[in-house]
């Protein structure tokens, strides 16, 4: 009579640790997917990190609030007993979105010419003008 009891423990202990991990993996790929969507990502990019992290199961829901970017993933629980018990998990995450004009890759790089030194102008270190030209020549 002690061993149903047991094994129906072991089956709700293993349930939870799968609900647990499978929990784990949503938010992560909630968070990796807000912010891919902040950098600029396509929703397709998003889709595709969110079911390599969360699993081919998985669903991404994105939602825009102002500047800020949420993503909801939800899932299924995994395993035997996720299949019986209908769970499904979910996790939210948000990021705020980057604006172009402030982003350091946007940043026009310096022309050739743009930070040229005139060595005809006064220099406090006269020795140093000297063996800068005589390198250059």
């Amino acid at each position: 009579m002690a061993l149903p009891a047991v094994l129906l423990l072991l089956a709700l202990l293993l349930a939870g640790s799968a609900a647990g991990i499978t929990q784990l993996r949503l938010e992560e790929a909630a968070r990796a997917g807000a912010r891919a969507l902040a950098r600029g990502d396509g929703h397709a990019v998003v889709d595709g990190i969110v079911r390599r992290l969360a699993g081919d199961g998985a669903s991404a829901a994105v939602s825009e609030d102002g500047e800020w970017i949420n993503v909801t993933v939800s899932a299924r629980v995994a395993g035997p007993l996720g299949s019986l018990i209908p769970w499904r998990l979910s996790a939210t995450a948000s990021a705020r979105g980057e604006t172009p004009q402030s982003s350091a890759a946007t940043e026009p790089l310096l022309a050739v010419g743009d930070c040229v030194v005139h060595f005809n102008e006064t220099m406090p270190l006269l020795g140093l003008q000297a063996t800068v030209k005589e390198v250059a020549a």
